[in-house]
């Protein structure tokens, strides 16, 4: 027997009992942070400051809470501050310590167990506060209640000392800091507009409450903190306000649905716009359930029903030759969908998808009442809306047909692939990328310098078409559009869905869009985003989306070269090998790809090794769906307003 195979047995006969390892208390948060939260990276980062606010949300929701305040240090620590009644710090009785210090240190403690505490509430079903504490090097929790101020400090979810009463009171409420742990996740920034967007959308739904969020890292030009405040006084039909803002209105006005069914709360707002997109979100107790659920299915059938009944008792449908789907009644329709369930079922660990089978028959009869009431009241707009659903559906036929040409495979084309793409030799997805280049002159360079062996190029003529203000037949007819659905390998249309993305057959799972790197490649960029956003956004939701970023100069100094991504890098070499002046340094704009060569483009924009991907997700769709449809709509002043805004902050993400 070899000393390996000895070693082997030996190891074998110790695996006892002793061999296991029992995680005590938030030591298994440490240990799998990504089971807890998600994951570690940008996500989970911002996921901890959810947590804290969705408790502050939770007395508010319970009628305890108005006020909500979050910093963002300038250390990039966390303060979130409320003035609810004050988590409760006295000994908590089968734990023998401070209710305080159980809720910070136990998983699955809090009051969201107690159903005369919380009604409804959202969170990770109590492990979240607990979790923020496991994974910050440093959290400091102070309560105002009873008059009395206390205090206790953590490090790494381990109490530095027993609760403590530190002062006096005048108010309630609960203030927490805490510092994530830079050691757990790989990103440890906090971005602005990724917690901006959650708060607006918090406040949207939460009629009343005032959420403030500032930012300590950004000046204004007074000297103050950046600083927004986030107040909606009517809840979701403001939210579908917002979402639709830079949108053509088909009706008048919002209607606005808030009632309760079977006890179960239920608040909608809908309207109908001159677009051809669906655009619905759905959330329960604040959490965005991203693949819907029931609440979603009792809405959609409750819409169908409500609207066929009236277009048929109308006459409006009877010289109309083909049968109308679902889809045709929901074709430029915005919708909000927020419901209150005391104990939610969410199916798989994202919690991003509703199980309970009572509440799509609550949501579909709210529906049918409401939407019943407001058909009969408002003859002017109904007929509006059925007019818009008999032209969805004839323009149904028309995209079946282009659908049909997309979904061909033809033999003059290697298989059905597109004639300009260079495709790759390796066929398992999972190691395949497709890069999606702006002009037949990149693309030329990117096919000379890509490695054959996993990269394919794919060539885009010029600006493609513009899917925010196309029917979906002319989406499927432009030529462009339809080479990207054949080189993927997709299909449209699944079993419970006609309009949904059939990813069986996806050919690569890293889609990378690669233009050049000035104000129209962006423009291009855009074009191509919105284009997923709006038709394939299973592709993004499933993290297969990037961007390439191409360097933005080439310095030279004697034999030093160096590329430079961002003006700040290239003030760094000026620095360093100019003493501070560009004498003698001579500076390489690059305003487009084609002025690289192959080797050039390989080495900075394309080798796995050395360059940077920007991967695209959607943090927050409602916010994502406002944002694509100003910078894609017809309306200029929101558009130049967003980009005046965003321009001195846009910056590469490593």
């Amino acid at each position: 027997m070899s000393e390996e195979e000895k070693a082997k047995e030996a190891a074998s006969a110790n695996y006892g009992a002793s061999s296991i390892q029992v995680l005590e208390g938030l030591e298994a948060v440490r240990k799998r942070p990504a089971m807890y939260i998600g994951d570690i990276g940008i996500k989970g980062l911002h996921h901890l400051v959810y947590e804290v606010v969705d408790n502050s949300i939770d007395e508010a929701m319970a009628g305890h809470c108005n006020n909500i305040q979050v910093f963002i240090n300038e250390n990039n620590s966390i303060t979130v501050i409320d003035n609810g009644r004050g988590i409760p710090v006295d000994m908590h009785e089968k734990e023998g310590k401070s209710a305080l210090e159980v809720v910070m240190t136990v998983l699955h403690a809090g009051g969201k167990f107690d159903k005369d505490s919380y009604k409804v509430s959202g969170g990770l079903h109590g492990v979240g506060v607990s979790c923020v504490n496991a994974l910050s090097t440093y959290v400091r929790v102070e309560v105002s209640r009873n008059g009395k101020l206390y205090m206790q400090e953590y490090s790494c979810g381990i109490p530095k000392a027993p609760v403590q009463e530190i002062g006096t009171s005048t108010t309630n409420g609960t203030k927490t800091t805490f510092l994530p742990d830079d050691s757990i996740f790989i990103e440890s920034i906090y971005k602005y507009d990724i917690l901006a967007g959650r708060l607006r959308e918090l406040a949207f739904l939460n009629a009343g409450i005032t959420l403030t969020l500032t930012d300590k890292r950004q000046l204004n030009d007074d000297g103050s903190f950046k600083t927004e405040v986030f107040h909606s006084d009517e809840g979701l039909k403001e939210f579908v306000e917002y979402i639709d803002e830079a949108r053509e209105p088909l009706i008048e006005s919002v209607i606005h649905i808030s009632t309760e069914k079977n006890g179960i709360p239920v608040e909608i707002a809908m309207t109908y716009n001159t677009s051809y997109n669906e655009n619905i979100h759905s959330y329960v107790n604040n959490i965005n359930t991203i693949e819907g659920g029931t609440h979603l299915a009792g809405f959609r059938r409750g819409l169908t029903r409500t609207l066929k009944k009236y277009a048929e008792d109308s006459k409006m449908l009877e010289k109309l030759k083909i049968e109308i789907s679902g889809d045709d009644f929901r074709e430029g329709l915005t919708a909000v969908i927020s419901i209150k369930v005391q104990e939610p079922q969410f199916e798989g660990q994202t919690k991003t998808k509703l199980g309970n089978n009572e509440v799509m028959g609550s949501v579909d009869m709210a529906v049918g009442e409401a939407l019943g009431n407001y058909l009969e009241e408002n003859p002017k707009a109904a007929r509006i809306i059925v007019e818009k659903v008999i032209l969805a559906a004839t323009a149904r036929y028309a995209a079946r047909k282009a659908r049909e040409m997309v979904q061909r495979k033809s033999p003059l084309s290697g298989g059905g692939l597109p004639g300009k793409l260079a495709d790759c030799a390796d066929k398992d997805p999972e190691k395949c990328e497709l890069f999606l280049v702006e002009g037949d002159s990149a693309g030329g360079t990117a096919k000379q310098g890509r490695s054959r062996q996993f990269q394919a190029i794919l060539p885009l003529r010029g600006k493609i078409l513009n899917v925010e203000k196309a029917m979906q037949h002319k989406v499927l007819e432009s030529e462009e559009i339809r080479n990207i659905y054949t080189a993927l390998g997709v299909t449209i249309g699944t079993e419970d869905d006609s309009k949904a993305l059939n990813m069986k057959k996806l050919r690569y799972h890293k889609v990378i869009i690669m233009t050049d790197a000035d104000v129209d490649g962006s423009h291009i960029a855009t074009l191509i985003m919105t284009f997923f956003f709006r038709h394939m956004k299973e592709l993004i939701e499933q993290g297969y989306l990037y961007i390439a970023t191409p360097p933005l100069y080439l310095c030279k100094k004697g034999k030093v070269e160096e590329y430079c991504w961002t003006e700040a890098q290239r003030q760094t070499f000026i620095e360093k090998y100019g003493g501070g002046t560009d004498s003698g340094i001579h500076t390489q704009r690059y305003k487009g790809l084609g002025e690289m060569n192959e080797i050039q483009l390989w080495d900075t924009t394309m080798n796995p090794e050395h360059r940077t991907l920007r991967q695209v997700n959607i943090e927050n769709a409602a916010e994502a769906d406002h944002v694509f449809s100003m910078l894609m709509g017809d309306d200029v002043a929101p558009r130049r307003q967003f980009i005046e805004q965003n321009a001195t902050y846009a910056k590469i993400d490593a």
